[in-house]
């Protein structure tokens, strides 16, 4: 490798890894503005989670649709696209004031998500061996900074100015991203064969929608109502069906031989519980933060306060990442994300008794934070080290999809028990439910662990991806 090619590796890592702050930022901007929406947008609160809902959805569909394109067209062709649909999202939520049209905007920026897989995939055709395994880990980590820096933003600006302000500063960023990708980032020169799976797409894309639209939807219609039913049993019906298609495929939108590999299968279900205690943290500690102290729990912070609370666990995750890894490195991937695993496990255990104060809630979320920074720089290393170079994005794509998943059950589980379980004035969810959900949490982390441990010993990501970084050294 040049000189000249070694000096344009740092700005492509500083760019990707920007890219991915930015993203997680759209994600987390309308986060402060939940209990609002319904005022703002003039329509009732189970209409105003559509906002949620759709950019769920969105992000779930186009994570692998997007890998199978940048791994058959350009990864970085997928990136520049993917941030212009952020924009344009951005731009049509911040011009509009309705329900409808912010619906739209979200669902634009939702395609966007699958800038992080896309990200992490370019740095394994384009970094050598030395540089790989730090610069995944601090792409990853961009996940836990957009949301220490979006949440207290967010808050400042939906408590001092109009929200429309919110959308137009994600415009902006988004810009800002696109110009440096367009001016830093290489095109990697690896390619996939074959055509897009046009039917395997849209079979991925009816099937995901029923599963998490009532997954997501369900506690809003009933668990038991005919649509939410409905729409279970076409994910059941349909989603088998796509499999089988995915089987006769000749270039597959997701290769299931492929991932059906021990180490990616496992690691794919480790992620669905791990992205499940991720999001559950974000449930549980906002209302603990903002309950009235006539709770006989709550701490009574404003929305400012209760995000800055949230902003060390990003922070975390963020200075974290070369520990990730040295870790990954020295002893290998698996034993990141079981290291990680259990240390959110513990976390979640610890917020059971640490729930009285604001500095208390720090702690809990620190140490959750520093257990999901380690597990989540694990795995698209265990990911890479099992998958052909040509279905990189495609792989980490699917990877981020199950994260998703876990997210979207996180969020259906934890706003059941926290809704079940209230105070005598049903106002708040009771101490005894803010406690079940963290021993969920804990849970989820647990069984997580338990996956991860099954996960074949594999070489560390940087001796795993040698051969490939060398073949695309110049």
């Amino acid at each position: 490798m040049t000189e000249n090619s070694r000096a344009k590796l740092g700005p492509m890592v500083a760019v990707l890894s920007f890219s991915g702050i930015v993203v997680s930022l759209m994600q987390t901007l309308v986060v402060p503005l939940i209990p609002e929406l319904p005022r703002m947008l003039g329509t009732s609160p189970a209409n105003a989670s559509w906002v949620i809902t759709s950019t769920l959805l969105a992000a779930a569909v186009c994570n692998p649709v997007a890998g199978r394109l940048g791994d058959m067209y350009g990864k970085r062709r997928m990136l520049i696209i993917s941030l212009v649909l952020m924009v344009a999202g951005s731009t049509v939520c911040a011009l509009s004031g309705s329900l409808g049209p912010v619906v739209v905007g979200r669902v634009l920026q939702g395609c966007a998500i699958g800038v992080i897989p896309l990200g992490i995939s370019i740095m394994r055709d384009e970094l050598p061996p030395a540089r790989l395994g730090p610069a995944m880990a601090l792409m990853s980590a961009t996940l836990g900074a957009g949301g220490a820096i979006g949440l207290p933003l967010a808050a400042f600006v939906a408590q001092r100015a109009d929200w429309h302000a919110l959308f137009w500063m994600a415009a902006g960023a988004g810009a800002l991203n696109l110009v440096l990708v367009l001016l830093f980032v290489a095109e990697s020169p690896l390619r996939a064969p074959g055509r897009f799976d046009l039917p395997g797409a849209l079979g991925l894309t009816v099937g995901l929608v029923c599963l998490l639209l009532a997954v997501s939807k369900g506690g809003d219609w009933g668990w038991t109502s005919p649509v939410t039913l409905a729409l279970f049993a076409g994910a059941a019906v349909v989603l088998p069906l796509w499999g089988r298609l995915q089987l006769r495929t000749r270039s597959p939108l997701v290769d299931l031989r492929t991932s059906a590999r021990r180490p990616v299968l496992l690691t794919n279900l480790a992620s669905v519980m791990v992205g499940f205690s991720l999001f559950a943290m974000s449930l549980i500690v906002p209302q603990l933060l903002q309950a009235p102290r006539s709770t006989g729990y709550g701490l009574g912070l404003s929305l400012l306060d209760a995000a800055l609370c949230l902003a060390p666990g990003g922070l975390v995750m963020m200075l974290l990442s070369p520990v990730s890894a040295r870790v990954s490195a020295r002893w290998g991937p698996k034993t990141a994300l079981v290291t990680g695993s259990a240390i959110i496990a513990c976390g979640y255990t610890a917020g059971l008794g640490l729930m009285s104060a604001a500095w208390q809630v720090v702690i809990t979320v620190t140490i959750v934070s520093v257990g999901i920074g380690l597990a989540y720089s694990a795995m698209p290393a265990l990911i890479m080290s099992a998958v052909p170079v040509t279905e990189t994005a495609a792989a980490n794509g699917l990877n981020a999809l199950m994260r998703a998943v876990g997210t979207a059950v996180s969020s259906a589980v934890i706003s059941v028990v926290l809704a079940q379980m209230t105070i005598a004035s049903g106002t708040a969810p009771s101490l005894t439910g803010l406690r079940v959900a963290l021993v969920l949490g804990a849970a989820a982390a647990a069984v997580g662990l338990l996956i991860a441990l099954a996960i074949p010993a594999r070489r560390g990501a940087s001796a795993a991806t040698r051969e490939t970084a060398t073949a695309t050294t110049p």
